[in-house]
């Protein structure tokens, strides 16, 4: 099947050049498109071709998160926790690890399908997420995937794992990571941070990472408590000690925040092949601390469960980068889109060019070549995505989702979010 964008003014993700043409998208997971002076015939089509008529909107590629927590779809309004925070690791105890433990396999598809609708509405056609359920552990990855994949969204998955549950809780996230890497599922081995992370679970999730030939995905730095637990802890700062455990030796290695860092660290990361995604929302509402990140090549942007708007995320990066490091614009959006470099390295998950989205941008000024990235981060916002395409095919039309039912997805989310906020109130 081909589908037809006829009348476009395409915005190429890489040069930026806007050009009116008609477009010809191949439909699959390795899929690309083509620019076309004319659209078929109808005598001349598949009858199973379809063509859209844009009407001259903006079509360009569509976004991707570099990390996500899609747990917290449910937390929005939740009961306040039973102590105020003081810290960020009293945010963790009293707010994100009491909202995990209390996870089951039904919130988990509820949080996976909200979220994953949420972002189809924003143009976000892939998510890497970081998932945590340390008391549904068993099959949750899978869950989380095909609810993703009833949304139109693509991923990249793992588990949590961490020691602050216990050693039984600890091992069932490594098995989690096994099984869901041996069924052929692409994915990452997740760890929670170095503060909740031993020795052995380090290593041996390591380990797993280079058995499947895959990377880490943790969080570094993200509160200066990491790094104080690590000096005091093993005698050295984290990102040494994730060098010195070969956790950064793989290009597919995700690295969370890493707002904490002295130059030694900043040195041994950047001179490594992994990735470092930047969360600066999630940053300032943790009151975590704001850095900038022109030390390091391989960076990306993410929500960090924030949100679902990558668009935002931008913005947001913009504004705090601003004041840390002095950004440009076209850095911004370079980070912004870093991901699908990322993304590159896992064949066939499926973000390729035919991830797009139409555009319906009524600006006041015109679009040019020389001018979008003042447009990118001034003007473009989530409410103009009109519709998405993922993989070669429509996942949201007039922005309704064609693939589920919005108001039943919506209804789950509610139910599931009252049942999880039960949980909490009751201890």
């Amino acid at each position: 099947m081909t589908l037809y964008l006829k009348n476009t003014r395409y915005i190429d993700a890489e040069t930026l050049k806007v050009s009116s043409t008609h477009i010809a998208v191949e439909e699959g997971a390795r899929g690309g498109i083509s620019l076309i002076d004319s659209i078929p015939a109808a005598d001349a089509r598949s009858e199973d071709d379809q063509v859209i008529d844009c009407k001259g909107r903006f079509v360009t590629r569509s976004f991707g998160c570099g990390h996500h927590h899609i747990y917290s779809a449910l937390c929005r309004g939740m009961p306040a926790p039973p102590k105020i925070p003081t810290n960020f690791p009293e945010v963790l105890e009293y707010v994100w690890w009491r909202v995990d433990k209390r996870l089951d396999k039904d919130m988990i598809e509820a949080s996976a399908l909200a979220a994953g609708l949420q972002m189809a509405r924003r143009g976000v056609t892939f998510c890497i997420d970081h998932h945590a359920s340390p008391f549904a552990v068993e099959g949750s990855l899978e869950t989380v995937a095909q609810a993703f994949e009833r949304t139109g969204i693509g991923h990249l998955l793992c588990h949590e794992s961490s020691n602050r549950d216990g050693d039984e809780i600890a091992e069932k996230s490594l098995a989690e990571h096994e099984n869901y890497l041996a069924s052929g599922r692409p994915g990452l081995v997740g760890m929670h941070a170095s503060i909740t992370v031993n020795d052995d679970l380090l290593e041996r999730s390591v380990a797993l990472a280079r058995k499947f030939d895959t990377g880490v995905h943790i969080h570094v730095a993200e509160d200066v408590a990491d790094e104080i637990h690590c000096e005091k802890t093993y005698g050295k700062r984290v990102a040494q000690r994730l060098q010195d455990f070969g956790a950064l030796e793989s290009p597919k290695t995700i690295l969370g925040h890493c707002v904490h860092f002295t130059d030694e660290e900043r040195r041994i990361v950047s001179r490594s092949p992994a990735w470092v995604v930047s969360n600066v929302e999630s940053n300032q509402n943790n009151n975590v601390g704001l850095t900038g990140y022109d030390w390091v090549d391989n960076i990306m942007l993410g929500t960090d469960g924030m949100h679902n708007d990558m668009i935002r995320s931008a913005k947001a990066h913009h504004l705090v980068c601003t004041a840390t490091e002095g950004i440009g614009y076209d850095e911004v959006y370079r980070r912004f889109r870093n991901v699908h470099k990322y993304l590159a390295q896992f064949d066939g998950v499926g973000d390729n060019e035919n991830n797009l989205v139409v555009l319906d941008y009524d600006s006041p000024t015109e679009i040019t070549d020389d001018n979008f990235l003042g447009h990118f981060i001034f003007g473009l916002e989530s409410a103009h995505v009109n519709t998405v395409i993922a993989q070669g095919r429509v996942i949201m039309a007039d922005r309704k989702s064609t693939l589920v039912d919005e108001e039943e997805v919506f209804t789950y989310a509610r139910e599931q979010g009252v049942r999880l906020w039960k949980k909490l109130t009751e201890g």
